[in-house]
């Protein structure tokens, strides 16, 4: 019997997570070449995660921007990105139409975090400290992104999303957006650390020498 139902996994499918997959080993070998051995693991897994952030927001979510800008819409274009992207509209629809809040969203994560993903990656290489305060800065922009992004969507009964099929709900809506905030807060506790260890000694040291 044939059933005539939405497929739940499709060649694009396929390659949207095969380019992501891609992504993910660009950025772990880029840590493996450019950080020297005796890093932190922190430091190794905070380098692969901005890597991989900027790689995402430069490539998909510039593509998106490109779609959906000056009048054109995913929904009317064609192309790899375009078909890459319509498969994620089939989850949440808004993405097809050039919906203005995620449109500005996006704007300020390719233009504005992506540049900041690289700029991290950069003092981390150079074993800057200065890092631990872009990457809260970084950090509370991705998580506030997050919430604008479904806040708006859930105050209004979630009216473009499609939880009905088990991949778009469990991975396109649910994993590839719940990472870009675990993530984000783990980064801005271990930078937290950082900063406030590095005040507390400070003020210890500023004191010691009053007395």
């Amino acid at each position: 019997m044939t059933s005539n139902g939405p497929e739940i996994f499709t060649a694009t499918s396929a390659y949207s997570l095969a380019g992501v997959a891609t992504m993910a080993f660009i950025a772990t070998t880029g840590a493996k070449v450019l950080l020297p051995k005796n890093a932190r693991w922190q430091d190794s897994f905070t380098f692969i995660w901005l890597a991989f952030d900027a790689l995402i927001h430069f490539s998909f979510e510039g593509s998106f921007l490109y779609l959906s800008t000056f009048g054109r819409t995913v929904n009317s274009s064609v192309g790899p990105f375009a078909e890459l992207w319509k498969e994620y509209t089939r989850a949440d629809a808004r993405w097809g139409v050039s919906d203005p809040t995620v449109v500005s969203l996006e704007i300020l994560t390719v233009l504005g975090a992506a540049p900041m993903c690289c700029y991290i990656i950069r003092q981390i290489v150079k074993d800057d400290p200065a890092r631990h305060y872009w990457i809260i800065v970084l950090s509370t922009a991705e998580l506030y992104g997050g919430w604008m992004t479904f806040c708006p969507e859930w105050l209004t009964g979630s009216p473009s999303l499609d939880t009905s099929n088990p991949l778009y709900l469990w991975v396109y809506l649910v994993f590839m957006n719940v990472i870009w905030v675990v993530i984000p807060v783990w980064l801005m506790w271990d930078s937290y650390g950082h900063i406030a260890g590095s005040l507390r000694r400070a003020q210890t040291v500023t004191k010691t020498k009053k007395n």
